[in-house]
C-alpha cells in the first residue's frame, strides 16, 4: 500500500512539472491541458516499458518541451502528438546509442536535425538522421562530446543537399540570361 502511495505521489509531482511548462511554452502558442499531460505521462510509461528502460525523477519530457517549444514545425494542433513521438524516439535512441550520449547531447542533436535536415519530419529524424548517427556512435565515434551534439550530422549525412549558391546562380542564369 505504501509503495502505491509513493508511486501516485511521484506521478502527481511529474504531472505538475509538465503542467508548469505551460508558463514557458505559451509565448510560442503552445499549451498542454491536464488531459494532454496525463496522456504524455501514460505514453512515457509505455515507451519505457517497450524500450526496457527505467527512469527516475521527472523524466525527459520537461527537457523535450524546453528544447523543442520554439520549433517552427510544432503548432498547438500537433503539440501533444509531437511530444509523445519525440519522447518515444528519445528512449529508442538512448538504447540504440548505448547511453553514450547525455540526455542533453541527444536532445540537442535531435532538435538540430528536426529543425534543419528533417524540416519537422519525425519519420526522417528517427529513420535516417538518428539511425545514421547511432551507427557512428556504436562504431566508436565520440567527437560529439566536444560539441554537445551540435553540428554533428553533416559529418555523416549521406543525402546530397541543396547548394544555395549553386541554386541562386542557376536561377540568375535562367531569369536574367
Amino acid at each position: 500500500m505504501n509503495q502505491n502511495w509513493m508511486i501516485l505521489l511521484q506521478q502527481q509531482n511529474q504531472l505538475g512539472k509538465v503542467m508548469e511548462t505551460n508558463r514557458i511554452t505559451e509565448k510560442y502558442g503552445l499549451t498542454l491541458s491536464e488531459e494532454d499531460a496525463k496522456l504524455i505521462m501514460a505514453e512515457r510509461s509505455n515507451a519505457l516499458r517497450e524500450q526496457r528502460r527505467a527512469e527516475f525523477g521527472e523524466g525527459i519530457i520537461v527537457k523535450i518541451i524546453s528544447e523543442f517549444c520554439d520549433s517552427d514545425f510544432i503548432s498547438q494542433e500537433n503539440y501533444t502528438e509531437t511530444l509523445i513521438r519525440l519522447q518515444e524516439i528519445f528512449y529508442l535512441y538512448k538504447n540504440e546509442m548505448m547511453d553514450e550520449l547525455t540526455d542533453e547531447e541527444l536532445l540537442h542533436f535531435m532538435k538540430e536535425q528536426f529543425e534543419g535536415v528533417c524540416f519537422g519530419d519525425l519519420e526522417y529524424l528517427e529513420g535516417t538522421c538518428l539511425n545514421i548517427f547511432a551507427q557512428a556512435v556504436r562504431a566508436g565515434y565520440g567527437d560529439y562530446k566536444s560539441t554537445s551534439g551540435r553540428g554533428e550530422y553533416s559529418r555523416f549525412d549521406e543525402v546530397p543537399r541543396w547548394d544555395y549558391d549553386l541554386y541562386f546562380e542557376t536561377l540568375k542564369e535562367l531569369c536574367w540570361g
